[in-house]
């Protein structure tokens, strides 16, 4: 079943054009109208009620023609400015919260995501080694001021995970007035420390999208991690992040539950973060998620979860055919670039679907064991896909 995937305009998104999700969506659906001044910022592959894909032949929903949801959502990301300081609740935590909340915390499930960059990409990512952190608030006078002498002098005299929340929790409970007064008098008096630190372009482009805003201060607490094309990161119940630039693909369990804290226009939980965060402090290197390599063309992530994983398929034009092995789990299939014709079985019998930039499908159970990608005529590109699906390759 060949695909159209939802497309979501938030603010955060590439406008136009220049966003990833934009020039997919128009190689994907004929009926798709680009507006040079709107903002695209993911495009949905899935059955989360949020944004259900559609099978282009017939016009019906994904989840009501598989008569079930699928364990994951399949996204690609076009990101311009921040998205917000967050975690995603543990499964206790989701079923509690929606359960109270849930026009703010629409579904019961947990979110853990495995983030794979396409362009160079940058985030912030758990929390640095806590002695950096004190290190920055020592450099940081005005941030030191703001966090106050008593939480700073315990983080000195036992630098520690609880120590960590007591400072982080006295800067997110900051008044507003003195959020903004500290974030002004870095800007203006520590510009060198801010260079030297490798700080200074992230900090003004955060300020400049979000004046004034705490999260900007998280800067001085979360790793800053630059992603290069293919590099990943995986991110579990509860770790602190935030998406700031570039393109990724990313899955992640089917859910859009998200404890937002900072940089963000949306609402701010930030009691129930400051309950939920993981406050441990890890270099950054340690944060890069690697694959495992099936053989030259295929390599597979696996993150420590059943829900999702993700392929890989990257074959060069030199390659005649090149068969996949595949378990009997729905996928679904995204292609980035080049041109193949997939070959597989369906419950209708063998089919044949011409791949090209843009094309999204959806993999059948009856695909099993294998599917191939041939040469499609006259291409000369090498091509490149990913493919979402259940986790059959964790080891318990």
């Amino acid at each position: 079943m060949e695909l159209t995937g939802w497309v979501k305009n938030y603010d955060w998104g590439r406008k136009g054009i220049n966003s990833a999700v934009a020039q997919l969506a128009m190689a994907n659906d004929p009926d798709f109208t680009l507006n040079e001044e709107e903002s695209y910022a993911e495009m949905w592959m899935g059955t989360h009620i949020c944004g259900v894909s559609v099978v282009k032949e017939t016009g019906e929903t994904l989840d009501r023609v598989l008569k079930k949801d699928l364990p994951y959502l399949f996204k690609v990301l076009s990101i311009s400015k921040a998205l917000s300081i967050q975690v995603h609740p543990n499964k206790c935590e989701a079923e509690r919260l929606h359960k109270e909340r849930p026009e703010i915390y629409k579904d019961d499930n947990h979110k853990p995501e495995l983030a794979i960059a396409l362009t160079p990409f940058v985030a912030l990512v758990g929390f640095q080694p806590v002695e950096d952190i004190r290190d920055f608030i020592d450099e940081f006078q005005p941030l030191s001021k703001l966090i106050g002498k008593e939480a700073v002098d315990k983080l000195h005299q036992s630098p520690s995970s609880e120590t960590l929340k007591l400072c982080y929790e006295k800067l997110m409970n900051s008044k507003e007035a003195d959020v903004a007064k500290c974030i002004k008098d870095i800007a203006k008096n520590y510009q060198r420390e801010l260079k030297f630190n490798e700080l200074l372009n992230v900090f003004n482009k955060i300020n400049a999208d979000f004046p004034g805003d705490v999260g900007v201060l998280s800067l001085f607490f979360l790793n800053l991690v630059h992603l290069q094309p293919g590099q990943a990161i995986y991110l579990g119940a509860n770790e602190i992040h935030a998406y700031l630039d570039g393109d990724c693909v990313e899955c992640m369990a089917c859910s859009d539950n998200v404890i937002r804290a900072g940089l963000t226009p949306k609402y701010k939980d930030v009691e129930q973060l400051i309950a939920s965060v993981i406050f441990e402090g890890a270099d950054a290197g340690r944060k890069l998620f690697l694959p495992y390599h099936i053989d030259e063309n295929v390599q597979v992530y696996v993150p420590p979860v059943d829900d999702f994983a993700v392929i890989h398929v990257a074959i060069k034009h030199t390659v005649e055919n090149y068969k996949l092995q595949v378990q009997p789990y729905g996928s679904i299939l995204i292609t980035l670039e080049g041109s193949r014709t997939l070959r597989l079985n369906t419950s209708a019998g063998l089919k044949e679907i011409v791949l090209t930039r843009g094309s999204i499908v959806y993999i059948p159970v009856e695909a099993a064991p294998e599917i191939e990608f041939s040469p499609a005529e006259d291409c000369g590109e090498n091509f490149t896909c990913y493919i979402a699906t259940y986790n059959y390759f964790r080891v318990a």
